[in-house]
């Protein structure tokens, strides 16, 4: 229900002042803070104005619309003149009169909440403002508009002064206040400056880091190399003549003296195998280790794998069990590598289980073109907070089998880097007391380098999607110089999916956690839409996947492991998921 205050006429100057009085008054007398009683007043005498200037005058009406919640003021004015036959042009912003109409009425618009004006050729324009009065104000009952009503007519009858000084003292309010805002702006903008400054030098230092961390990994990678290979001649000179002494080549020795030769034979082959393991980190890190990929069934690698492992049974209350592996394809990699990681896997099954059995299986992703090891075991478990240290080099977790099970605790860590090296990955599925699960998940085939046509051609575009500032500045670096690919970067989710559309990359090198949209998000959202549904996609992270994710992240063609990242495990899984352009 919309009910009167009071109209009045426009048709003089005099009245168009009264009308802008009589809107003020009115806001205030409705309970509009003295912002709000400017805008309407302004608003009003705009619409007010154009109505006297080019349609002669007309009249303005005040009311109040007592259903809206909250309530709302409405100002009505409406005329008889020729109508405004550039209305849309107006609305738009784009049309000018010599007298500034459209100005007058956009300006009018953005002041109130609501504004409507109907208009045609010599009928005349009506034009609606209105304004939401506070919610924290009372509902006003429709008895008291009359009072209103009375109070401002008793106000301002015949004082057009009284308006033009209230409209003075308005202006100087609305300078002083834009004085004041410049003001904050000003010292705003020095803000930002100093702020922007400290971010160049913060960017600047972190660059200078990483330049560091950098040449520290190249010093540490060319460090343990050289330092393994020295240790191995003596080592293998230990080992020699150890072999020589059980083998009485030189005569029998004492019982005893065999037991103290045993226990130097065990501490060089122990030692020999730290150096092994420290020796193919660096390589990895390095970008040293080659991949010699060769055509071998997994029915062949588990039968190697059956009798090398099978001295390491050192209980009957343990089975070791390969299953079936028939009907899977051929895979076409590197066979050393693959067994090298199961042993590992099978080697710490069989510690860490006191009873039940260590199975060995293998299967086939036809659509993720994935082929899946798995060994799992029925021994202590590992617990959720440690399934990430156990990936970390030197790390050996605390147990009731430790003392029986010693290791160098590189294992892990060099497997997760030997199957990022054929473009693959480990995850591990654990519950304590019931037993472990370890998956190594590669593609059958290990694809060859682009050729050097490929390389010739123009470089393909990666995507790295990264809230990770140095991360995305390490990838920069990484693969910058080499020419085959070309970098184009985004700081979040919702960045990454704008860049895709915009420059439709090759691949999209995307981390898992994400401010505003996350990886898997994205990853959904790219499924989602046909034309970005074949965009490959690498996932990198420095946290282990546990099912729950890694299902989450089946449509991605490989997973990246942030702590294995280096040049040559970047430029293989970008070479193996992007094809060159066409």
């Amino acid at each position: 229900m919309t009910l009167p205050i009071l109209s009045t006429r426009i048709a003089s100057e005099t009245d168009v002042v009264f009308v802008r009085q009589r809107a003020r008054r009115i806001a205030e007398k409705l309970g509009f803070d003295a912002q709000d009683q400017t805008r309407i007043a302004t608003a009003v005498s705009e619409v007010a104005r154009n109505s006297f200037a080019y349609a002669g005058g007309g009249r303005a009406e005040f009311l109040v619309d007592l259903d809206r919640q909250p309530q709302e003021m409405v100002v009505r004015i409406a005329d008889q003149g020729p109508g405004i036959p550039h209305l849309s042009t107006i609305l738009e912003g784009r049309y000018r009169s010599l007298t500034g109409m459209g100005l007058g009425i956009l300006g009018a618009k953005r002041l109130m909440d609501g504004f409507d004006i109907q208009t045609a050729p010599h009928a005349g324009t009506t034009v609606e403002l209105r304004k939401k009065r506070s919610a924290r104000l009372a509902r006003l009952p429709a008895a008291a508009l009359s009072a209103v009503a009375t109070a401002v007519a008793k106000e301002l009858d015949g004082d057009p002064m009284s308006a033009l000084r209230d409209q003075n003292r308005e202006l100087v309010a609305s300078l002083s206040e834009l004085k004041d805002r410049n003001e904050e702006l000003e010292k705003l903008g020095r803000e930002l400056e100093d702020t922007n400054r400290g971010v160049v030098a913060l960017y600047s230092e972190l660059d200078e880091k990483a330049e560091q961390l950098r040449q520290a990994s190249e010093l540490k990678t060319r460090f343990l190399s050289n330092m393994s290979h020295e240790f191995r001649t003596p080592l293998n000179s230990i080992l020699a003549i150890s072999r020589m002494l059980q083998d009485r080549i030189d005569g029998d020795l004492t019982a005893e003296q065999m037991r103290q030769v045993g226990y130097i034979r065990q501490s060089a082959e122990h030692l020999t195998e730290l150096v092994n393991d420290l020796l193919d980190l660096a390589k990895v890190e390095a970008g040293k280790l080659d991949v010699r990929p060769s055509r071998f069934s997994i029915t062949e690698l588990f039968g190697g794998l059956r009798g090398a492992m099978r001295p390491l049974q050192t209980t009957e209350r343990v089975a070791l069990v390969f299953e079936d592996a028939d009907g899977l394809p051929l895979l076409s990699t590197d066979e050393g590598k693959v067994a090298q990681i199961l042993r590992n896997f099978i080697s710490n099954a069989l510690k860490f289980t006191e009873a039940g059995s260590v199975v060995v299986s293998a299967s086939w992703d036809a659509g993720r073109n994935r082929v899946s090891f798995s060994v799992a075991d029925t021994g202590i478990g590992i617990a959720a907070e440690d399934k990430g240290k156990i990936f970390d080099e030197f790390v050996q977790l605390e147990n009731r089998l430790q003392a029986r099970s010693k290791g160098t605790g590189l294992g892990l860590p060099l497997s997760r880097k030997l199957a990022q090296l054929l473009r693959g990955d480990v995850t591990v599925a654990s519950v304590p007391g019931q037993g472990s699960t370890f998956t190594l998940t590669i593609p059958p085939s290990y694809a060859d380098q682009p050729s050097a046509d490929a390389q010739a051609g123009a470089p393909r575009q990666v995507l790295v999607a990264d809230d990770d500032e140095s991360f995305r500045y390490i990838v920069r670096q990484l693969i910058g110089s080499d020419g085959q690919f070309e970098l184009v970067e985004a700081r979040n989710g919702v960045e990454a999916l704008q860049r895709i559309r915009q420059t439709r990359p090759d691949v999209l090198l995307l981390d898992v956690q994400m401010p505003e949209l996350d990886g898997p998000a994205v990853l959904q959202a790219l499924q989602d839409d046909p034309d970005t549904r074949s965009l490959p996609v690498i996932m990198s992270t420095s946290h282990v996947i546990d099912p729950e994710l890694r299902s989450r992240l089946a449509p991605a063609r490989a997973l990246l492991s942030k702590d294995a990242l280096s040049r040559e495990v970047l430029l293989s899984l970008l070479a193996g998921v992007a094809g060159p352009r066409a």
